[in-house]
């Protein structure tokens, strides 16, 4: 991790409230438009990135407890495979354990946090990344964590879901619903915009 990223990030978990949502993911998270996203899906949770360049599963578990355990997460939202695709190939088997490491890290540091595994996107259908996708799957299940997938360019409308989200509101709702919002809508919302 650079040394200005590690600072800005310390710095902004001195600012940050805890409960929240946070991406924990590597490159293709680090632009995330995370308050563009908030204010057209009229998502009320705080949500903050904390992805890093080149994030290994190797060494999730240092960083997990520098930039993420501070903030006390309510959802850790992991996108961890891109920089592991050659220690995937050569032994599929480290990691699955050390994913399995990193969730069982993040229960004994806050036992109710919901934990999502999320695929790595597939578009072009590299069959190491449909392995990998079912590792990853698999390692969600094992461990009773939720699975988003973004695998594949399934039909998902953002248009669709922002009007869906307003017209609740437009019948009587004035404040969002209580429930946590689906896993799906969420994933789709902040990793496939």
């Amino acid at each position: 991790m650079l040394e200005n990223e590690a600072k800005r990030y310390l710095s902004l978990n001195g600012l940050a409230e805890q409960d929240g949502i946070v991406i924990f993911g590597g490159r293709d998270d680090l632009n995330i438009p995370l308050g563009e996203l908030k204010q057209a899906f009229s998502i009320e949770q705080n949500i903050y990135n904390r992805s890093v360049d080149g994030l290994s599963v190797t060494e999730a578990v240092p960083v997990y407890d520098e930039y993420v355990a501070p903030l006390a997460p309510e959802t850790v939202l992991i996108h961890i495979g891109e920089a592991d695709l050659k220690l995937f190939e050569e032994d599929a088997a480290v990691f699955d354990n050390k994913y399995q490491e990193l969730i069982a890290h993040i229960r004994a540091e806050k036992k109710t946090c919901r934990i999502v595994v999320v695929s790595l996107r597939n578009y072009d259908n590299n069959p190491l990344i449909s392995e990998l996708n079912k590792h990853l799957k698999y390692t969600a299940d094992s461990e009773h964590c939720e699975y988003g997938d973004i695998a594949s360019k399934k039909v998902w409308n953002p248009k669709s879901t922002k009007e869906a989200i307003s017209f609740v509101y437009s019948i009587g709702f004035v404040r969002p619903l209580k429930n946590k919002r689906p896993i799906y809508d969420l994933v789709k919302i902040l990793f496939c915009v």
